[in-house]
């Protein structure tokens, strides 16, 4: 098999980190990645790793603690979801400048869904920080981004391992990393003291993060986790199914499988250990590949 990769990455919020270990391991053994495309967190990944600054996106990703977190939540009540998810990505272009799709030096596409058209959208030009917040926005999660003619949400709606919109060139090898596998998270990486002090600061800010809506909305409080997730399930299940799909019918190389139950959706605090579960995972398929002579 040629060294030269079409990479697909699968959308996953939290779990979507997972995707940096796998890039790592990709080019820790001199894989060539020349176009990818991502729906979601995978193309958020894939597109920082496209231009070039996905070192600086992992040591601040992985620096983040609870206070971190709250300040980057810009709230909406606006009924369309609950933050508009403006003042992460402000955050992220401190570090990672914009930059036109098309002139990135790895092709580079991500996937969108317009509700009000029930259609996939592939955004292969323009801003990479505009196609990545509608590829990202989860539906009554993050506000959908609108025009008159256009409602764009996460493109996991309609396609989450979005094979279909990678460039291939001639002799490449078709790479997937789905990290919403129906696996078991290795052993190794359960519960560590680290982790475990992570996830008591989090918790805490969770806590804070509901009393903040209860201040905002009273008659929400109770409903709002159980509703997050409730959504959370009914799009992982629906999500499952059409991945498998996708498999089929794109009949990539090699899927690197990550197990959904490596962490929740949103718990972006367990970015270090995640990168790790993504690099063991492709190292357990990469170890399987023979390459041509």
């Amino acid at each position: 098999m040629s060294k030269n990769v079409a990479l697909v990455l699968s959308g996953g919020a939290a779990r979507g980190m997972a995707h940096i270990g796998a890039i790592e391991e990709l080019e820790a053994r001199g894989y060539n990645i020349t176009s990818i495309a991502g729906t979601s967190m995978g193309a958020l990944v894939g597109g920082i790793y496209a231009l070039g600054k996905l070192p600086e996106f992992k040591e601040w990703a992985i620096s983040l603690d609870r206070h971190d977190m709250f300040r980057m939540v810009d709230f909406s009540f606006g009924g369309n979801g609950l933050i508009k998810g403006d003042k992460v990505l402000s955050k992220i272009k401190e570090f990672v400048p914009d930059a036109l799709i098309e002139d990135l030096p790895i092709a580079f596409s991500a996937t969108a869904v317009d509700l009000k058209h029930r259609e996939e959208v592939v955004f292969t030009k323009g801003s990479l920080f505009d196609a990545i917040r509608a590829s990202i926005a989860i539906p009554s999660v993050f506000t959908p981004i609108t025009s008159d003619n256009t409602v764009l949400v996460d493109g996991g709606v309609m396609n989450n391992l979005p094979i279909s919109n990678v460039q291939r060139t001639d002799g490449d090898m078709l790479i997937a990393v789905h990290v919403n596998a129906a696996i078991p998270v290795p052993h190794h990486f359960y519960e560590n003291e680290d982790r475990i002090e992570k996830e008591s600061k989090y918790k805490k800010w969770m806590s804070e993060f509901y009393d903040f809506l209860h201040i905002n909305h009273p008659k929400e409080k109770k409903e709002q986790l159980g509703f997050l997730s409730l959504m959370d399930q009914a799009l992982s299940t629906g999500m499952l199914r059409q991945v498998e799909y996708s498999i089929e019918k794109g009949k990539p190389d090699l899927v690197i499988n990550v197990s959904r139950d490596v962490c929740g959706t949103y718990d972006f605090y367990k970015a270090k250990e995640v990168i790790e579960v993504g690099r063991y995972s492709a190292i357990l398929e990469l170890d399987k590949v023979k390459f041509n002579v």
